[in-house]
C-alpha cells in the first residue's frame, strides 16, 4: 500500500506540475508574446513569413514540454525536485522572449552561449543534489496537494516563471508598439488607439502609428492630444527616418498620402510637398488627399506650440471668420483658436465658440482654485488632460 501510495502521490506531483506549465506557458506566448514574436519573425525573415500566434503558442509549448519530458528521463526528479526537470524549459521559453527593444540590434552570442553553458551546468550539479536527497530522506506525507512536495514544486516553478519575465521583454511601450502595428496590419485603426491608450508611457515610434491610425479614422484633429505626446513635429511621420515601422510597410503610409519621398526629409517639408502639389491638382479639377496633409501640417503647429503659425495656416484650410461660430471644426482645432484668442492682445483672428468659452473659463477658475503648482497640474489633469490647454501649458 505505501509503494502504492507514493505512486500516486507521485504522479499527482508530476501532472500538477505540468498543467502549471503548459498554461503559464501558452498564456506567456498567446497573450503577452504574440506580437513581440511576430515581430521578430519578421525580421528575422526579412518579412518572407508571418507568425501565428495560437498555433505558434501551441507548437512552442508543446516543443517545451517534450523538453521536459527528455530532462525528467535523464535525472528521474520525482516527488519533491520534480519542478528542476522544467527548468532547460523555462530557459528556452526566457531566452525566446528576450527581445531587444531595437529588433535591428545585432547581438554576440559567444558570451550568451557560455553563460547558457555555465547555467545548464549549475542546473546539473542541483539536479544530482536533488536526486540524492530523494533517494536517502523519502518524503511521509499523506495528503498530497497539502504536502510539503508539492508546495516545494510550486515554489520552484513560481520562482522559474519569475525568472522568465525577469528575462524576457516586458517593456509596456514596446509591446504597446507591436499590438498597435498587428492592429494596422488587420486595418483595425480603432485597435492600434486602444493599444496602450490608458498608459502616460510613450515613445515616438507609437505616437506615428497612433497619428497615423487617427488619420486613417479622420480624427487626428479629435484625439490627437488624448494621448502622451513625445518630441516634435519631426516624428510624425517616418520619411526623415527618426520613426518608423516595424512589421506595417511603410510603402502603405505613403500610398495613402498619394507620394513617396525620394530622400529622407522632415515630415513638415514632406507634407508641404504634398499639399502644395494637391493644390495644383485642386486648380486642374483633379481629385487629391490634401485634407490628410494639411491636417498633419495643422496639428504639427499645436504639437510644437507655434499658435500664429497654425491660426495663419487653418485660415487657407478651414473656413475661419469673425463672426462664425465654427463648431464643424475638430475639438482640438477649437480649443487652439479658443486659447489663442485669450492669449493674444491683438489677435488676428476673434473666435467665438460658446461651449469652448464656457470650457475655458471654467479651466481658469479651477487653476486660481490651487495656487500649488504641483497640485494644480494634477487637478487640471483630472478634469482637461485630454485637451490641447492641458498639452501646452503643462505637458
Amino acid at each position: 500500500m505505501g509503494i502504492r501510495s507514493d505512486k500516486r502521490n507521485n504522479s499527482t506531483i508530476l501532472w500538477t506540475c505540468a498543467i502549471v506549465f503548459v498554461v503559464f506557458s501558452f498564456l506567456w506566448l498567446y497573450h503577452f508574446q504574440a506580437d513581440v514574436l511576430a515581430a521578430v519573425q519578421h525580421v528575422l525573415s526579412g518579412g518572407k513569413t508571418s507568425y501565428q500566434p495560437l498555433l505558434g503558442a501551441v507548437l512552442i509549448t508543446v516543443l517545451l514540454q517534450c523538453l521536459q519530458v527528455l530532462a525528467y528521463s535523464v535525472f528521474h526528479l520525482t516527488n519533491r525536485g520534480h519542478a528542476f526537470t522544467y527548468f532547460p524549459s523555462m530557459l528556452v521559453l526566457a531566452l525566446i522572449s528576450a527581445v531587444n527593444t531595437d529588433l535591428a540590434q545585432s547581438y554576440s552570442w559567444g558570451f550568451l552561449w557560455i553563460l547558457i553553458a555555465l547555467i545548464l551546468i549549475g542546473w546539473i550539479g542541483i539536479c544530482i543534489v536533488v536526486k540524492y536527497i530523494q533517494n536517502v530522506e523519502p518524503d511521509k506525507d499523506t495528503s498530497v496537494f497539502l504536502s510539503r512536495p508539492m508546495w516545494i514544486n510550486m515554489l520552484v516553478l513560481f520562482l522559474m516563471m519569475m525568472g522568465v519575465a525577469a528575462v524576457g521583454n516586458t517593456n509596456a511601450v514596446f509591446h504597446y508598439r507591436m499590438r498597435a502595428e498587428t492592429s494596422l496590419l488587420q486595418r483595425d485603426y480603432e485597435g492600434a488607439l486602444d493599444a496602450g491608450w490608458e498608459s502616460l508611457e510613450s515613445d515616438v515610434h507609437l505616437q506615428m502609428i497612433r497619428m497615423y491610425a487617427m488619420a486613417k479614422r479622420g480624427e487626428l484633429g479629435e484625439r490627437l492630444f488624448h494621448y502622451p505626446i513625445v518630441g516634435s513635429s519631426d516624428v510624425m511621420l517616418p520619411t526623415s527616418g527618426e520613426a518608423r515601422f516595424v512589421r506595417y510597410p511603410v510603402d502603405s503610409l505613403y500610398h495613402t498620402f498619394g507620394a513617396k519621398p525620394a530622400h529622407p526629409m522632415s515630415p513638415t517639408t514632406y507634407l508641404q510637398l504634398i499639399s502644395n502639389r494637391d493644390k495644383i491638382f485642386n486648380d486642374s479639377g483633379l481629385s487629391s488627399s490634401a485634407g490628410l496633409a494639411n491636417d498633419y501640417l495643422l496639428c504639427g503647429l499645436l504639437i510644437d506650440r507655434r499658435l500664429d503659425d497654425f491660426v495663419n495656416m487653418i485660415q487657407q484650410y478651414y473656413s475661419v471668420n469673425d463672426s462664425l461660430d465654427t463648431s464643424h471644426l475638430p475639438k482640438h482645432y477649437c480649443e487652439a483658436l479658443t486659447l489663442y484668442c485669450h492669449s493674444r492682445r491683438h489677435p488676428i483672428l476673434l473666435y467665438q465658440n460658446a461651449v469652448m468659452e464656457e470650457d475655458y473659463r471654467n479651466l481658469q477658475e479651477l487653476e486660481h482654485k490651487y495656487p500649488d503648482a504641483v497640485e494644480r497640474k494634477g487637478k487640471v489633469e483630472d478634469m482637461y488632460g485630454d485637451t490641447y490647454w492641458y498639452y501646452y501649458t503643462y505637458q
